[in-house]
């Protein structure tokens, strides 16, 4: 019933002085964030609330330690935490303006005005950090009252004396709605505001014919859902007006976007360089048009022979060529690009077996295990023999040839398949305590994996199998506080502490130069803030993609893995109640259909896949129809995120009903369906839940049942505290 759906998970300054500009320029298209700050910082370019901005160093992710009795407060109800804020909103201390704060916050959301009006009063004075968002509120709550000519001499005060500082850009909306100017300036001096972007959307509206407001779009806001639509108006009607470092821009834009042709035309006419050639040609090879991908990779090897795009791009001209020619082409790779050299010498073999050139192939295979024995491509070669060996029944074989991927390389992604499977052979080969011991290397070294909880399962712990996962109601424990964002200054960091996300957002984005080059510690604080804004499916997309990074950033990245904030940002909780509700309703595990949820939506109400499934469930609307009239549910509404779950869970019992509670089965059918996963019983049978898995033909559904088990598994871990402690335990103990 539900049709199979392709992943939808996708792999500015103030004004300053002239000669401050052309610095900025030049070092924006170098990528260099550190050497922006310090050359604003030189000519005192930087207004007083970026100045103190903390380092974003690697050193910098440790979250610290809670020192506010608020902070633990944010993630409780209006209702629940109003004693206690009133509490110590009667005391003269930090905690005790930030519990002023947030009372009248909640006031103003009640629609409360004179209550939120007495707790505003003067707390700017004391709350010197907030005191333009506290005259921001203090306006709104003017509005609120009626009282119009208060409140706009309110947001003549806060644009006064907050002239440059990132929230004064609320009362330029507001007075700008009168006068011009106020825009004017918001657009000079903060572009990349969301609220700017408001403003710039207004403007286009009425007259769609100017340039720069569509740059300032494409520039500061590359990312949104509209502006793909803008970059396309860019190239569609000011071709001929646009310099090559706004063509990159659009690139870039596209590219981040997915859409790799259209990136490889912007590419073509921006500045030359190793980058900008390599993703042309490859933008044109991922848009099928092999003779221009061709000609693009040819260039990047002419002009820039030696920088490391071109040994990307001659494996990537290998696989578009001759064989003779590919030959070539790889050879040049495994003489003078270490870092490509592994992968060209696995697809050297693959060539020279097609060849039949059985000797040639054997060689190049063994130079591959010896020269590169740590490479991932080392691993996957290893992994398919293992794999190749077990098919034919010699699992003597299959085990040995697994065994060194683990010790070899085991930051492969293969790595943790790979010793599950060891652990798996070991006990058919009646090998038990080396298969204990194989499944507990697995727990300890990738814990997050869905091997991992596989592990586990066979080791004995009780975190529920295939046919108990459905009726498991496990506790979960949730931190109470927003951790501290790495990066960012110190407003953002408190915005964010207290719940202020959107506010918090919005100074973050003014805040960060370059947002297509960030930091570890941006990228994360990125993330962190996108989801406060409800925005999880890039905010878990700039997350999960820092284990992309290399070099230094690699080793930030894996000090951050270390840290639990991490993994809590890689497997939020949203929509906690109307899961939990609704998962009672259907006797289902709540920590599973929170897990279905991240992987068919990422937590996005409104996705649309390509096949028209909607919502957090991904429901089809001719599924919906089926199942309400089943289920007696009445009038529903896809878009609705509670109607959306309601029937998806639904749904998802009543799959787990016609496989006997097999959640694997039940996932499978969710994302297959039925028809698919009968022809698959009957062909692979059930003797082996876990070659079962791995005999899924779909390459989509293979991923998806795994990840969705894999899911389960991380918030399992992460908010019991008995699996946790336990892994915790399980890590200690190696």
């Amino acid at each position: 019933m539900f049709k199979q759906r392709k992943s939808m998970f996708r792999k500015s300054s103030p004004s300053t002085p002239l000669v401050v500009r052309g610095l900025l320029g030049l070092l924006l298209l170098s990528g260099s964030v550190t050497s922006v700050f310090l050359v604003m910082r030189h000519f005192n370019a930087l207004p007083t609330w970026v100045k103190n901005i903390p380092s974003v160093s690697a050193a910098k992710l440790q979250p610290e330690a809670s020192v506010s009795e608020v902070w633990k407060l944010v993630s409780q109800s209006r209702e629940a935490r109003k004693p206690l804020l009133e509490q110590l909103a009667q005391t003269k201390n930090i905690d005790g303006f930030r519990a002023r704060y947030l009372l009248a916050a909640d006031h103003i959301a009640l629609k409360q005005g004179n209550q939120a009006l007495e707790l505003l009063t003067d707390l700017e004075d004391d709350y010197d950090l907030l005191a333009p968002q506290i005259l921001s509120q203090r306006a709104q709550t003017y509005t609120l009252l009626g009282n119009q000519q208060q409140a706009q001499e309110t947001w003549q005060e806060l644009v006064k004396n907050h002239r440059q500082h990132p929230l004064v850009v609320e009362g330029l909306f507001e007075l700008g709605k009168v006068d011009g100017k106020y825009w004017d300036q918001a657009i000079a001096d903060f572009p990349a505001h969301p609220l700017t972007k408001e403003m710039i959307k207004a403007r286009l509206q009425s007259n769609p014919d100017q340039l720069e407001l569509l740059l300032a779009l494409a520039t500061h806001h590359p990312d949104g859902k509209d502006v793909d639509v803008i970059r396309d108006r860019l190239v569609q009607k000011y071709a001929t007006r646009l310099e090559p470092e706004q063509w990159e821009t659009i690139a870039i834009g596209y590219w981040q976007a997915g859409k790799y042709g259209k990136a490889a035309n912007a590419y073509a006419k921006s500045p030359a360089s190793a980058e900008t050639i390599y993703r042309y040609a490859r933008g044109k090879q991922l848009d099928n048009r092999p003779p221009e991908a061709i000609s693009g990779y040819l260039r990047l090897i002419s002009e820039f022979p030696d920088a490391p795009e071109t040994g990307m791009g001659l494996r990537r001209l290998a696989g578009l060529t001759s064989a003779q020619l590919a030959l070539d082409y790889l050879n040049q790779v495994i003489s003078k690009f270490p870092k490509e050299a592994p992968q060209a010498l696995y697809a050297k073999a693959r060539i020279l077996d097609a060849q039949k050139d059985s000797a040639g192939a054997t060689q190049v295979r063994q130079t591959l295990l010896t020269e590169y024995k740590n490479s991932d491509a080392a691993a996957e070669l290893r992994w398919d023999n293992a794999r190749k060996l077990a098919k034919l029944g010699d699992l003597q074989g299959a085990w040995q040839n697994a065994q060194p991927i683990t010790v070899d390389s085991p930051d492969s992604p293969l790595a943790a398949e790979a010793a599950f499977w060891v652990g798996k052979w070991a006990k058919q080969l009646g090998k038990e305590e080396e298969a204990k011991m194989a499944w507990q290397h697995t727990l300890s070294r990738y814990p997050e994996s869905y091997y991992g909880w596989r592990s586990a399962v066979l080791l004995g712990w009780d975190v529920g199998d295939f046919t108990t996962l459905r009726q498991k109601d496990p506790i979960v424990v949730t931190n109470p506080e927003n951790p501290v964002p790495p990066a960012g200054s110190e407003l953002v960091q408190e915005l964010y502490r207290l719940g202020e996300y959107q506010t918090a957002w919005a100074v973050w984005r003014v805040e960060l130069p370059v947002k297509h080059k960030m930091t570890v510690a941006e990228q994360f604080t990125d993330g962190l803030l996108r989801q406060g804004v409800g925005d999880y499916l890039i905010g878990i997309d700039q997350i999960w993609s820092l284990s992309q990074r290399e070099g230094e950033e690699r080793q930030q990245w894996q000090e951050l893995r270390q840290q639990r904030v991490y993994w809590e940002s890689l497997f939020p909780f949203p929509f906690r109640q109307e899961v939990l509700q609704w998962s009672k309703q259907q006797e289902l595990n709540p920590l599973l259909v929170m897990s279905l949820i991240r992987q068919e939506s990422r937590f996005e109400t409104d996705i649309v896949s390509s096949a028209g499934a909607l919502g957090l469930m991904q429901v089809m609307p001719e599924t919906a129809a089926w199942i309400a009239g089943n289920a007696n549910f009445g009038s529903y509404d896809l878009k609705n995120y509670q109607d959306n779950i309601k029937l998806g869970t639904w749904y998802l019992s009543h799959n787990h009903k016609q496989y006997d509670n097999n959640s694997m089965l039940a996932i499978a059918s969710y994302n297959a369906g039925a028809g698919n996963v009968a022809d698959w019983i009957q062909r692979f049978g059930l003797s082996d839940p876990d070659l079962f898995i791995e005999d899924i033909p779909f390459p989509e559904t293979y991923g998806y049942v795994k990840s969705v088990l894999e899911n389960h598994w991380n918030y399992l871990r992460l908010y019991n505290p008995e699996v946790s402690k336990k892994l915790a335990e399980q890590s200690q103990s190696k």
